[in-house]
């Protein structure tokens, strides 16, 4: 009987210790919603396009937004005229 209940423990132990998983922000969005579930718990949602989108989400709960630090932004054209001369 002890031998389980001291793997059980052990295998309590190891999953309390390991590394939680990053928080990843989505690069495609500009603005992030922060969701707090708890004291010290909380989520994102990246899917805003704006602030004034994200608050509107916001409004009303236990969140605020935040410009997403890792937005990809868009893809500048670059005009046939900027070229550099060789």
């Amino acid at each position: 009987m002890r031998i389980p209940a001291l793997a059980f423990l052990t295998i309590a132990a190891a999953a309390a210790i390991s590394p939680a998983q990053a928080q990843t922000y989505d690069p495609r969005y500009p603005v992030c919603l922060q969701v707090y579930q708890g004291f010290t718990d909380y989520y994102f949602e990246c899917g805003y396009t704006s602030l004034a989108q994200c608050n509107m989400s916001a409004s009303g709960r236990s969140a605020q937004c935040i410009v997403n630090p890792y937005y990809a932004g868009g893809k500048a054209r670059r005009d046939r005229r900027q070229r550099q001369p060789y």
